[in-house]
C-alpha cells in the first residue's frame, strides 16, 4: 500500500489571489467533491490495504449545540479545548473529562472559516482560519489567543493562489504549517515565508506535498473521496510525532526538532479511524500515547484511538522541551479496478466541467462577481 509522502517543490506560478466570503462555502465545493464521488464510485478503487480500526474508544459525548460543528481539538491534560466551525467571532471552549462545556473564551474577531486549532508551549491558543471551500479568498488567517488575554490576527497569502485547508501544524519550535485539502490527494504544506506580522500580511511558502491515495476505509460525507481529503492535523506536546487525519483514516510520523517537512518526508504508520459522519478534528492525547478524534454533529463522540508503538520506532524524536499544557489565564471499501491515476484523472475531468458549469451560473446569477473577504 502507498502511503503519503512528502515531495519538495520549487516555486510555483503565480495564478494571482482571488476574493469571497464565506457562508457559499459549502455549496460551491460541492460539485467537485460529488465528481470525486462519481468518479471513484463508477471506475472502482484498488485495494489499499485497509486495517480494521484500532481497539477505539468513546472518552465522552459532546451535546452542547454550539459545538455542532466541532473542527479542532488539543487534550491539555484535566482539559479538551476545542473550537467549532462557524460563528460571528472567535469563541474557544474548554471541555472536562465528561465533555461538558466549563469555560469560554472569545475575542472580538469575526473569523471567516475557522478549520483548526493548536496550542503553543507557552499557552497560547491558534486558530487557523484558513477555510476556503470557494477557493475565493484573498487571504487567509492566523489567530492568536495569548494567556494574557490579548489577541493578535495575522493574514497569510498564498504564492500560487487560493486553497482549502483544514490542517494546522504548529511545529515545537513556534512555527506553523498549513496542510491542504486537496480533492485529489496530493495536500500542499506551507508555512510563513517571513516573521509573522500582528494585523500585516505575509506569504506563504510551498514547503511539500503530502500524496495520499485510497485506502478503503468507510467514513465521512462525501464517499471514497474522504480517505483523500486532509480534515485536521496535529504534534504531540513532547514534540516527538505529528499526525494528519483525513475522513476515514489518521497518518502518524515521528518528528525529529521541528522540522515538519522533513518528518512529512517519511514513512507515516496509517490508523483506520472508526467511521464518523464527519470527522475533522484530532489530538493527540497529553501523554502522546494515543489520539483523540471528533467531528461534527451533535451528539458527537470524541473517540480515543491508540497509536501504534511502531510510529517512533524508526526514527526517534530529537528531544525537546514539552509544551506548557496549561492555559494560564486564559483556559485552565475494496475491489478492482482501474489504478488511483486513473481515477483521479476521470474525477479531475468531471469536477472540471462542473466548477466551468457552476461558475457561469454563478457569473449570470450575479455579473458584477463576488464581494471582497478578509
Amino acid at each position: 500500500m502507498r502511503e503519503p509522502a512528502v515531495r519538495p517543490r520549487g516555486p510555483d506560478r503565480r495564478r494571482g489571489p482571488v476574493s469571497g466570503r464565506r457562508r457559499a462555502r459549502r455549496g460551491a465545493a460541492a460539485p467537485v467533491c460529488l465528481a470525486l464521488t462519481l468518479a471513484l464510485t463508477l471506475a472502482g478503487a484498488p485495494s489499499a490495504g485497509a486495517q480494521e480500526p484500532a481497539a477505539a474508544s468513546v472518552r465522552c459525548q459532546v451535546t452542547d449545540p454550539r459545538l455542532a460543528e466541532l473542527s479542532g481539538l488539543v487534550d491539555v491534560g484535566d482539559r479538551v479545548v476545542v473550537m467549532a466551525d462557524g460563528g460571528d467571532q472567535v469563541a474557544v471552549y474548554a471541555l472536562d473529562g465528561t465533555c461538558q462545556v466549563v469555560d469560554v473564551v472569545t475575542a472580538p474577531l469575526d473569523p471567516y472559516d475557522p478549520e483548526d486549532l493548536a496550542v503553543g508551549p507557552d499557552g497560547t491558543v491558534w486558530l487557523a482560519d484558513t477555510g476556503d471551500n470557494n477557493g475565493t479568498r484573498a487571504t487567509v488567517a492566523l489567530i492568536a489567543l495569548r494567556p494574557d488575554g490579548a489577541t493578535a490576527l495575522y493574514r497569510l497569502t498564498y504564492p500560487d493562489g487560493a486553497h482549502d485547508a483544514e490542517a494546522l501544524l504548529l511545529a515545537p519550535d513556534g512555527t506553523p504549517y498549513v496542510v491542504t485539502k486537496e480533492v485529489l490527494g496530493a495536500s500542499h504544506v506551507y508555512r510563513p515565508a517571513a516573521p509573522l506580522v500582528d494585523g500585516g500580511t505575509v506569504g506563504l511558502a510551498d514547503v511539500g506535498t503530502v500524496s495520499f491515495t485510497l485506502t478503503g476505509t468507510p467514513g465521512g460525507p462525501v464517499g471514497r473521496a474522504g480517505q483523500l481529503l486532509v480534515t485536521g492535523g496535529a504534534v504531540a506536546r513532547d514534540g516527538s510525532r505529528i499526525a494528519l487525519r483525513t475522513y476515514t483514516d489518521a497518518y502518524v510520523w515521528p518528528l525529529a526538532g521541528s522540522d515538519v517537512p522533513g518528518a512529512l518526508a517519511g514513512e507515516p504508520v496509517r490508523v483506520a479511524l472508526p467511521a464518523e459522519p464527519q470527522g475533522e478534528a484530532v489530538t493527540f492525547t497529553a501523554d502522546g500515547g494515543a489520539l483523540l478524534v471528533a467531528g461534527e454533529g451533535v451528539p458527537g463522540d470524541v473517540t480515543l484511538v491508540p497509536v501504534p508503538a511502531a510510529t517512533a520506532a524508526s526514527t526517534p524524536a530529537a528531544p525537546s522541551a514539552p509544551a506548557d499544557p496549561s492555559l494560564a489565564g486564559l483556559l485552565s471499501g475494496d475491489g478492482g479496478g482501474p489504478s488511483p491515476v486513473t481515477a483521479g484523472l476521470v474525477a479531475a475531468a468531471v469536477a472540471a466541467v462542473l466548477v466551468w458549469i457552476g461558475g457561469r451560473l454563478r457569473r449570470r446569477r450575479d455579473p458584477a462577481g463576488p464581494p471582497v473577504g478578509r
